[in-house]
């Protein structure tokens, strides 16, 4: 360690750079020249705090050089990373400077797997919304079970909007403001409509649990979960739509990502997403509880229709529980890769990975609870008929081999 330093000198002023070979990046500060008083020194470390002359963007790596021979090198120096982006730790003296890339990194491959993932989901969607149709009539026998698939086909066509709008905004620099400013409300309603369609299922699967002979028409279940499912998302994004400078760039949305804005712990537009997520993820965990802790208790007064609901309960609580985590670990990383900055290493590029993967296996897991439907036994009316029709074609084949 240099024991004494003599001076740390500004050399240059902001005109008279020295020259940048790399056209990808830029200089990004005055240059700072280090030396001691002549002696010779080994093992010597120098941390320079350097002022940006610009502010760094996110994702945009910054490099700690030093000038040899008429050109920038690296060699000898490292980057204190996000944390401490104005820092460079150098093994040597000389003149450092820090140069910035012009443009943000990017994960390898991320694209091509984000339009993959995002095709897939939107197929697999379109072919869920049809089973759905096919077989709507034959599925909604109880209100429980019209619940279930009024819930699952709303959240199915939040999720086909949503990463439609995602797809369709991908490329941020070929599209223009205000599309990106549609796209970010588009894709900030439809996910929370996704999480308060979840609410609706939960909350009423609690009600019919808890309040068993307490019944509630299909109309009144439709207009709750309209208002709850599609007027709640409504009023969050009006109200932080104006609240951030009425949808103005850097504010609400950004214009790199199309999708809402982090700042900081707490802060930005992002939170108007995360915390109502974060709330109804909490609420549906509660439900559950209590939902299974009575389905657990039988009662032996319980008739026919009373038995018939408390199966419906358990499909519909079958979808919330497997719906939930998926869900909210999806959006957990989803936040992640906002807060990870790219230049802090192969942890960011994982993360990424993580979130690109469970967003298109979130859409499987909704497809996959339409089709997984045990098929219902035949009651005993049903056996007797089928008995009775076979009885009849016995006879009538009879009657034919006879004439």
């Amino acid at each position: 360690m240099v024991s004494k330093i003599l001076d740390w000198l500004l050399i240059t002023i902001r005109q008279n750079y020295l020259p940048n070979d790399d056209n990808s990046t830029e200089i990004n500060s005055i240059v700072v020249a280090a030396t001691t008083d002549g002696k010779q020194r080994s093992n010597t470390e120098v941390n320079i705090k350097f002022g940006l002359l610009k502010a760094r963007p996110r994702n945009v790596k910054i490099t700690c050089v030093y000038r040899d021979k008429n050109k920038w090198s690296s060699e000898g120096c490292q980057w204190g990373g996000p944390d401490n982006e104005d820092s460079c730790i150098c093994n040597h003296l000389s003149s450092f400077a820090v140069l910035m890339s012009k443009e943000p990194l990017k994960v390898l491959w991320l694209e091509q797997v984000t339009y993959v993932g995002l095709g897939i989901s939107i197929v697999s969607l379109f072919i869920g919304l049809l089973i759905e149709l096919v077989v709507w009539s034959d599925v909604v026998k109880t209100n429980t079970l019209y619940l279930r698939h009024t819930a699952h086909v709303n959240i199915s066509l939040c999720l086909l909007v949503g990463n439609a709008c995602f797809l369709a905004s991908s490329e941020t620099k070929s599209i223009t403001e205000a599309w990106c400013r549609t796209s970010a409300v588009l894709k900030h309603f439809c996910y929370l409509a996704m999480f308060f369609w979840m609410l609706c299922l939960s909350t009423t699967l609690l009600h019919q649990t808890v309040f068993l002979f307490h019944k509630v028409s299909k109309k009144s279940y439709l207009r709750f979960s309209l208002a709850l499912g599609y007027g709640c998302p409504v009023i969050v994004v009006f109200v932080t739509f104006l609240s951030y400078g009425a949808g103005s760039e850097g504010v609400y949305y950004s214009k790199d990502t199309c999708w809402l804005v982090y700042s900081g712990l707490f802060k930005g537009s992002i939170y108007t997403f995360v915390i109502p997520v974060a709330t109804i993820v909490f609420i549906n965990v509660f439900s559950m509880l209590v939902v299974i802790m009575k389905l657990l208790s039988h009662n032996q007064n319980a008739d026919m229709s009373q038995e018939k609901e408390k199966a419906a309960a358990k499909t519909v609580l079958r979808s919330v529980i497997l719906l939930t985590p998926i869900f909210g670990v999806t959006w957990v990383f989803g936040l992640a890769t906002m807060i990870i900055d790219l230049t802090s290493g192969i942890q960011a590029d994982v993360v990424n990975y993580i979130f690109v993967v469970l967003n298109a296996f979130q859409v499987g897991s909704t497809l996959f609870m339409k089709c997984n439907r045990k098929p219902q036994p035949l009651t005993h009316q049903r056996k007797h008929s089928h008995k009775v029709r076979l009885g009849l074609m016995l006879k009538m084949k009879s009657i034919y081999s006879l004439v």
